[in-house]
């Protein structure tokens, strides 16, 4: 099948920007803390998950000496996910300085929960300094004596598209009144100190659907419909609806060689189980399949031709697609991309199964097959709908 031209799309690209790829676990969480603590005007932190363990309290500590250095910090978690945090830990918080708030859903009761789910991961320092990623703050996202962290990735920023960053976390914080002022970050005249050699198109990409924004969904049909050579995915909880697929395949017919690395292991096993029941389709299309061993995959990546990169909160399904609030960063530099890249070629050589046809037909006698079909069934129709609309019990 020819390429289709490609369609005019509403991205908006920052130029002045220095950019690095954080692999998560330590490197995350040193990141974090060194721009906490380096923060001389303000902190916003909004997370999916925030847990009162071990590196949430490391994390705080770290919030609560920003407020003492007259810093002002906010504090923004999901409602669903974050619910689990104790009253004594957020009156902690509070008591410390620290202006925290819940992203609460349009509607909610102690069983019902009718709304989007806050689920992109982003810190903003000073309207300078900006990270964006996949990580949430509890322990199995960082590297513990005990137990290495999952798979994830961030981008740090500085530049222009913090200052981007800075205005959505108000906007979010305020929760998007029809008529706002400008944001303290618009207010600030910022001399970004970014040497020619070091700039980094950066533009910023959310779905919300109470918003109507599909931009990282339409940042991979862009992708996929547009590839020349290669695409290579990185992707926690890969279910991809039919118009992903859709493209997956059209892409495999022009002949780009798509790789996605999967998780080998899960958290949601019947996650785990609905995707490996998608690996026949995939394989059929010529889609070369990588499944992650050493720990959980978390991270979502997705690079084309070695030329440009989307990273950030976006899982390829229908939850992040129709239901959450998501947010990437796509990039556009070719020595950065073509680094990340390596990255994950890397990933894939040492630390992933080659899933193959015949390794496929071996691991998938009567019983997996049907296990495999009935948690596809479950987890694209059932779970969909209770996961995103009723409130579980902790």
């Amino acid at each position: 099948m020819p390429a289709r031209k490609r369609k005019k799309t509403n991205d908006h690209y920052t130029t002045r920007n220095k950019v690095k790829l954080v692999r998560g676990g330590k490197p995350y969480f040193d990141q974090l803390l060194q721009m906490i603590n380096s923060a001389a005007e303000s902190i916003h932190l909004q997370t999916y998950i925030y847990h009162d363990d071990e590196t949430g309290l490391l994390v705080a500590e770290a919030l609560k000496a920003a407020v003492k250095r007259k810093v002002e910090v906010y504090l923004l978690v999901d409602g669903y996910a974050s619910g689990a945090m104790s009253k004594s830990f957020i009156k902690v918080l509070q008591q410390s300085g620290i202006q925290f708030r819940f992203f609460n859903p349009l509607f909610k009761s102690r069983h019902f929960y009718f709304g989007r789910r806050l689920h992109h991961k982003v810190v903003v320092t000073d309207s300078m300094y900006a990270m964006v990623g996949g990580v949430n703050i509890t322990d199995r996202y960082n590297d513990l004596p005990a137990k290495s962290a999952w798979l994830d990735f961030a981008l740090h920023m500085e530049g222009e598209a913090a200052k981007e960053l800075c205005v959505l976390c108000w906007k979010t914080w305020k929760n998007y009144p029809v008529n706002m002022e400008p944001t303290p970050c618009e207010k600030k005249e910022i001399q970004f100190d970014i040497q020619p050699g070091e700039t980094c198109q950066v533009s910023m990409r959310r779905n919300d659907w109470v918003r109507r924004k599909y931009e990282i969904s339409a940042t991979y049909i862009d992708m996929l419909r547009n590839a020349k050579s290669h695409v290579t995915i990185l992707s926690s909880y890969f279910l991809p609806g039919r118009v992903i697929r859709r493209q997956l395949s059209y892409a495999a017919k022009r002949g780009v060689k798509v790789k996605v690395i999967t998780a080998g292991m899960s958290d949601v096993m019947l996650a785990k189980y609905a995707e490996r029941y998608m690996y026949g389709w995939m394989l059929r299309h010529n889609i070369e399949l990588y499944e992650y061993q050493p720990n959980v995959l978390h991270g979502k990546i997705a690079v084309c031709d070695g030329q440009w990169m989307t990273i950030g909160s976006y899982n390829i399904n229908d939850i992040s697609a129709y239901a959450s609030i998501e947010l990437n960063m796509n990039v556009r530099n070719e020595p950065f991309a073509r680094d990340a890249e390596l990255v994950l070629l890397g990933i894939a050589e040492k630390d992933c199964i080659r899933v193959t046809h015949e390794y496929y037909v071996q691991t998938n006698n009567i019983f997996n097959q049907f296990a495999r079909w009935f948690s596809y069934q479950f987890i694209r129709v059932v779970l969909y709908l209770f996961t995103f609309y009723f409130k579980h019990s902790n």
